[in-house]
């Protein structure tokens, strides 16, 4: 059994990049409560929260497990609480004083958590901290990039289980779970934290034929008719045949680390409309990837992805159809042929 842990050096120059973002943002602190962020700053998601200052040394508080938080987290100062309502006090005792101007997730905080927080500190002012965060977890330390492609690699060996096993007769449901099973077999942690509470996380769509337009259509043995499901999302009951396209896309995670790519496949062939859109979209990719480089913005590629749909003459049909077309480009890696199933290497304890 391995262990997975962030390294200290990692915590402190994320600890030392929020803290310049407080003192930046005029802010005496920041209270990390979401688990992601905790996890994030403290190396443990273990339930509590976590007080960062402007100035000093953060505070981990933790209501359970105080010894699994110890163990797990590089910082120095980690107090166990039966309730968040003794952190104001022990931040006051450690502290001196308590903040009068304190940072909040509020992007993902729920309304009633943020009024209590506010009752916990009065007199306090409670300011938006989450586009500081977010601005340092965009920055990937090479520790990061190198957990990343981890989880890279393991979403390429799926993909290339799912090349070799994909055949007529199965539905969409039964081959969902079959390469999830596979990747879960090689590291894949299943849930898929979304920082949107609009949102569901889970791994994987497989749209094929006409319930790429309608997601999550059933075919109907008594009519064969197709019939929308509730939630019109992931998967249905149509069975996979030859001759249609079938889209795969699935979002890998391996201790945190996401990877998210969609696919085309067919058995037989492909249809030639969706052929020719297929190879559209490589060429408008490869062109995005000569494109890239430190300084252009993510703005900037969007519209020259854009630019060169229209001098491939796929503009209409690019990004979606009209009235319904998406602000964002994304997905892809190399073609699963070139890649073989791995042997995962362990992340350092």
């Amino acid at each position: 059994m391995t262990t997975f842990s962030i390294p200290s050096d990692e915590i402190q120059q994320r600890l030392l990049n929020l803290q310049k973002r407080l003192r930046s943002n005029n802010l005496d602190g920041a209270l990390i409560i979401q688990r992601v962020d905790l996890m994030y700053f403290a190396g443990t998601a273990q339930n509590g929260c976590m007080y960062v200052p402007a100035h000093g040394i953060p505070l981990l508080f933790i209501k359970r497990s105080h010894a699994r938080a110890q163990k797990e987290s590089p910082l120095k100062t980690v107090l166990r609480v039966h309730s968040i309502k003794a952190v104001p006090a022990l931040i006051r005792d450690i502290s001196g004083h308590l903040p009068a101007k304190l940072g909040l997730e509020l992007d993902v905080m729920p309304v009633n958590q943020f009024k209590f927080i506010g009752s916990l500190f009065p007199g306090c002012s409670l300011a938006d901290i989450s586009p500081s965060i977010l601005e340092i977890r965009m920055i990937k330390s090479d520790w990061d990039i190198a957990r990343m492609e981890h989880t890279a690699d393991m979403s390429a060996a799926t993909f290339t289980y799912i090349r070799e096993v994909l055949k007529e007769g199965y539905t969409e449901m039964e081959f969902a779970g079959m390469f999830e099973t596979f990747a879960r077999r090689i590291g894949h942690g299943g849930k898929i934290r979304i920082r949107d509470y609009q949102t569901e996380g889970y791994p994987w769509h497989v749209l094929s034929g006409k319930s790429g337009s309608q997601p999550g259509v059933l075919d109907s043995p008594a009519s064969g008719q197709g019939t929308s499901l509730a939630f019109p999302c992931g998967a249905g009951n149509k069975q996979l045949r030859a001759g249609e396209p079938i889209m795969v896309d699935f979002a890998a995670v391996r201790n945190g680390f996401h990877m998210d790519e969609t696919r085309m496949f067919a058995i037989d062939a492909m249809p030639k409309k969706a052929m020719q859109a297929c190879e559209d979209a490589i060429k408008i990719h490869d062109f995005i990837l000569e494109k890239a480089e430190p300084g252009i913005s993510s703005g900037e590629l969007f519209q020259l992805a854009r630019d060169r749909a229209g001098v491939l003459g796929c503009a209409d049909s690019f990004l979606g159809p009209h009235g319904s077309k998406v602000r964002f480009i994304g997905h892809g890696s190399p073609p699963a042929s070139r890649v073989s199933l791995p042997s995962l290497p362990p992340d350092p304890a």
